[in-house]
């Protein structure tokens, strides 16, 4: 799968596309269904179907100082869209000059520089400088430049709720891993290189693969059964604690996923952690037994239920 920039030219393979367009975090089933509509036409039509998605998302642009709320990092976006179906991914540089862009003006970049012929949105989107645009005000203007404008309605879950990633953050923040994994149609997973520690978890028989949480949201911090995906294909179980580690001094936020039976390094290379399920708080013992004792009794929790919970990608 290609990723385009939308500071760089289209290919002309990839001009005349049927375009997704929206933030995509996090990928739930509300985005799948835009990007699957997205798809479906652009084979109906013989065209390319790209997925645009901004970066940096456009809040951290306006609030700088909000705190870390991504579901999802570019590259797993790119996975997600291209195990979709999609020919390419397309990041819109979201800075200064796009956000002052008039509705009508971000219309004619879609058509003119993007070459998008159609695109496909969810209902809920807007554009332009100070949201200026709706999908009824994109209909209209890409009608009068030769684009065609589709609205995806919103998806709702059994309860009639709208899937959001505002809810999976939510329920992520409260440790509950089985409404987010229900929302997104997979677990929330966290990416990334492992890191060398202080190596403790080592000398006391539970090694961990420490990783940073970069621009992640974070989740409750807690002890959660976890598995780990490998480059090579291998999943591995496992418990992690997610959070600060307040046995240890100074504190430090990492992600410390601990695979069962695995004796392999994996320093700089990069994983994907899924969060299962959510055992507990993070809890301060007093002294290194205790600790221990705490950490074998979380592993046979995580390995019950990781024994009764089947992998999903």
């Amino acid at each position: 799968m290609e990723r385009l920039s939308s500071s760089a030219p289209i290919p002309a393979h990839l001009r005349g596309s049927i375009m997704a367009l929206g933030n995509f975090d996090g990928f739930h089933a509300g985005h799948q269904a835009v990007v699957a509509q997205a798809i479906a036409r652009a084979r109906a039509e013989g065209r390319p179907a790209i997925v645009a998605t901004f970066d940096p998302h456009p809040v951290r642009l306006f609030r700088p100082d909000t705190p870390w709320f991504r579901l999802t990092t570019l590259d797993q976006r790119q996975a997600l869209f291209a195990a979709a179906g999609a020919d390419a991914m397309l990041v819109f540089a979201f800075n200064p000059a796009m956000a002052a862009m008039r509705a009508d003006e971000f219309a004619a970049f879609l058509v003119q520089e993007m070459g998008a012929a159609g695109v496909v949105t969810g209902q809920d989107f807007t554009f332009g400088k100070a949201k200026g645009g709706t999908v009824a005000t994109l209909a209209e203007l890409g009608a009068a430049l030769g684009m065609a404008a589709e609205a995806v309605p919103a998806v709702t879950d059994s309860g009639g709720e709208i899937i959001s990633s505002s809810r999976i953050r939510d329920a992520l923040k409260a440790g509950d891993c089985t409404t987010a994994m229900r929302l997104l149609t997979r677990p929330f997973t966290i990416q990334g290189v492992v890191q060398h520690g202080d190596k403790l978890g080592r000398t006391i028989g539970f090694p961990t693969a420490n990783i940073d949480m970069g621009h992640y949201l974070r989740p409750a911090y807690g002890i959660y059964a976890v598995r780990g995906l490998l480059a090579d294909g291998r999943v591995l179980d496992g418990a992690a604690n997610l959070g600060i580690r307040p046995s240890f001094d100074p504190p430090k936020e990492l992600l410390e996923p601990h695979f069962f039976d695995f004796a392999e390094s994996l320093y700089d290379q990069i994983i994907e952690v899924q969060l299962i399920h959510y055992l507990h708080p993070e809890l301060k013992y007093d002294g290194l037994d205790a600790l221990m004792a705490g950490i074998a009794k979380d592993c046979v929790d995580a390995r019950q239920i990781l024994a009764g919970t089947p992998y999903v990608a």
